[in-house]
C-alpha cells in the first residue's frame, strides 16, 4: 500500500514542499525576532539614532519598549518552567 499512496499523493508533493518551505521560513523567522543579540542590537541603533536626533524622546521610548518587551518575552520562552511542587514520598 505504501507504494500505491505514494504514487497517489505524488501531485501533492509540490504542496508539501511549498508547506515544509513556509514552516521553515516562519521558524527561522521566529528565531530572529526573539534573538537577544539581534535584540540588543536594535537597542544600541535606536540610542544612535536617538543621540543623532533622528528620533525624539518619545519615539525612542516607544520603540525601547517594545524591544524591552521582546527581549523580556524572548527570555521567558527560553527558560524551562519552574517546577510547582517537590515530589516526595
Amino acid at each position: 500500500m505504501g507504494l500505491l499512496s505514494g504514487l497517489l499523493t505524488l501531485p501533492l508533493a509540490p504542496v508539501r514542499g511549498v508547506v515544509w518551505l513556509a514552516e521553515q521560513i516562519e521558524a527561522e523567522a521566529e528565531r530572529q525576532w526573539s534573538d537577544p543579540a539581534a535584540i540588543r542590537q536594535q537597542l544600541a541603533e535606536l540610542d544612535r539614532a536617538h543621540e543623532e536626533g533622528l528620533l525624539s524622546d518619545d519615539e525612542r521610548d516607544q520603540r525601547a519598549d517594545a524591544l524591552v518587551a521582546r527581549l523580556v518575552a524572548s527570555r521567558s520562552a527560553r527558560q524551562p518552567p519552574a517546577a510547582e511542587g517537590v515530589a516526595g514520598g
